[in-house]
């Protein structure tokens, strides 16, 4: 591909990003509608058995009978395979709200000769085990899922023997001592644990007199702690899963008229979209947000009035947190994934946002304060190894509990670059933290990079690899963070002769999986996307023009032939595939824009 050409895409692009902003001068995206999303919401505004919602339920039905894939069952989006989970759950939303009419038995009997396929007969008592089998030691989601069939009337309520109690109880002693339980849920799950703990207690019939008494004493406050984390808004994490199951099993216990389900109905009666949908989670804003920013780079001040970068400023610092969050006491100065206040500070949305106010930084006294807040934010996250887990520190065992590779790789270099730019603006003390953070982040990452040179990602996956991972993108990604902290004059020479090793070996295995066509997938002879086509380009950037002009000459045919299609390779809370709007458009521009630079 000429120079031209690339250069008058990138033109393009930047003027379609600009007009995806919304109306306060920042992006909020667009999540994929959500089969999985829309039938937990269906059934919980159902429980309630309010009249004024059988509008919003009858929309939500037809949106899922209307999205059925041919194999009979449903993924969590309307491109997504079909999976198990999100089939048992669209199964039991027909079969509750459907009434019996005729496009839902035909429904119904897709789904079961889908899940026959899968080896699961609902008429055998098999269900049980396989969700229980395919989370394993995670409950976070197995169990929600089955309180829902019973609900629904899919499974009897003899199950409930069979389904693991929830010790809602502990979440009454101080979060401090939440990693000394076995409490097989993950940190974000605290709503779930409660209501769905309460549930299955007062269902099951238990002769443990003890932990009966225990459990009875405990209800009460464990649902005044509820009251007091729901958000303003009324959504757990703005999350419609983990709102709808939440109130459907508060209903179901007998606590309708907990101010918890008001907030949470209203929540969910709010999110559903025109066409009956919906999404997993309210929005992305602030991730693809900061992702636009650091995705345009030294463009920004070119492609944006001092206006406008003015009021992405602003907005930054406006949300990020002062003060002690709520949900999991996390300390003030990190930012969450929105601007909506279910949001809870993470890592990766933090280091994004320090990054971006780091690119658009002009000495201003709040905006220094906010990227050091930042920074001292995350120096309290890392986690014993070095690494970096999503939300909370120490918490578990389980994989979203975990450090990972890419969540540390972007905070190395939030990190590094603050250090750079505002390092005579930190004591000495904290210029000292910073540093052992950003070598034990290091450490972490060659300690877990692996022979063939790659990185596995937490949060992201793909639907056709063997095992749905996609070390592409994790690759990637890691490889685009430590290729910008060897530009960091605070880093130490010999960590960066040990990072270019390491970014050697990771643009060795991109190349390897380059399929013959041009573009990357999860993995090798994985079908392409311009998400993880885009993303190995911006890792290779000056080790192989070969590579680089036949992945963008794929990305160019792939965006006449089907648009700016994006794709499911985001991976939600317990395992829900979800694709965002923006991806691909933010991932190729900056694809481009590191190019032509």
């Amino acid at each position: 591909m000429e120079q031209k050409n690339l250069e008058n895409q990138f033109t393009r692009l930047v003027r379609l990003l600009k007009s995806e902003r919304n109306a306060e001068g920042f992006w909020s995206g667009r999540l994929a509608s959500s089969a999985l999303a829309t039938a937990v919401a269906i059934v919980a505004l159902k429980i309630n058995k309010d009249k004024t919602d059988n509008y919003l339920i009858l929309n939500g039905l037809d949106w899922l009978l209307n999205n059925i894939n041919v194999d009979g069952g449903f993924g969590d989006t309307p491109d997504s395979k079909s999976n198990v989970s999100t089939s048992l759950l669209c199964f039991a939303a027909i079969s509750y709200c459907g009434k019996g009419s005729e496009p839902s038995k035909k429904a119904l009997l897709s789904i079961e000769k889908y899940l026959l396929q899968q080896k699961i007969d609902l008429t055998k008592g098999n269900v049980t085990t396989s969700v229980l089998s395919f989370y394993g030691n995670d409950f976070t989601f197995s169990v929600p899922i089955l309180s829902m069939l019973i609900i629904c009337g899919v499974l009897d309520e003899k199950v409930y023997s069979k389904i693991p109690q929830l010790p809602f109880e502990f979440t009454l002693f101080p979060a401090s001592w939440y990693s000394l339980f076995n409490l097989r849920v993950v940190s974000y799950a605290i709503p779930a644990l409660i209501a769905v703990g309460i549930f299955i207690f007062k269902k099951r019939n238990r002769h443990n007199r003890i932990m009966r008494w225990i459990r009875n004493r405990s209800i009460q406050p464990a649902l005044r702690k509820l009251e007091k984390i729901v958000p303003e808004s009324g959504g757990f994490l703005e999350a419609i899963p983990l709102t709808a199951f939440v109130e459907m099993c508060l209903i179901s216990s007998g606590f309708g008229d907990n101010p918890v389900v008001e907030k949470g109905l209203s929540f969910l009666r709010i999110q559903q979209r025109p066409d009956g949908s919906w999404p997993i989670d309210t929005d992305l804003s602030t991730w693809v947000t900061t992702l636009s920013v650091k995705a345009l780079g030294s463009q920004m001040s070119k492609e944006f009035s001092a206006s406008e970068i003015n009021a992405l400023v602003t907005h930054l610092k406006t949300i990020q947190y002062k003060d002690v969050h709520p949900f999991n006491l996390a300390q003030p100065g990190g930012w969450g994934w929105t601007n909506f206040s279910g949001s809870v500070p993470d890592v990766d949305d933090t280091s994004g946002a320090i990054l971006a106010l780091v690119e658009l930084y002009h000495s201003d006294i709040e905006d220094k304060e906010a990227i050091i807040n930042g920074c001292q934010w995350l120096a309290t996250l890392q986690n014993k190894d070095g690494g970096y887990p999503t939300f909370c520190k120490g918490w578990g065992k389980l994989p979203f509990d975990s450090s990972c590779a890419d969540l540390t790789g972007h905070a190395l270099l939030a990190l590094a670059k603050s250090l750079d730019i505002l390092g005579d603006k930190m004591t000495i003390e904290f210029q000292n933290t910073v540093k052992q953070c950003i070598a034990r982040a290091f450490g972490f990452l060659w300690k877990v990079q692996n022979d063939n040179g790659s990185w596995f990602p937490l949060w992201f996956g793909n639907q056709f690899t063997p095992e749905n991972k996609n070390y592409v993108y994790g690759t990637a990604k890691v490889a685009i963070y430590l290729k910008d902290s060897l530009l960091c004059n605070s880093l130490e020479d010999h960590m960066k002769r040990n990072i270019r090793r390491m970014l050697s070996d990771a643009q060795e295995y991109l190349l390897k999986q380059q399929n013959a066509d041009g573009s990357w997938g999860g993995e090798l002879d994985i079908p392409g996307t311009i998400e993880e086509s885009s993303l190995a380009i911006s890792a290779l950037i000056g080790k192989d023009q070969d590579a680089i002009l036949k992945g963008f000459e794929w990305i160019e045919n792939e965006y006449d032939k089907n648009g700016m299609r994006s794709n499911p390779i985001g991976l939600y809370f317990a395992m829900l595939w979800y694709d965002e709007k923006l991806y691909p458009l933010i991932y190729y521009i900056e694809a481009l824009r590191r190019y032509l630079e």
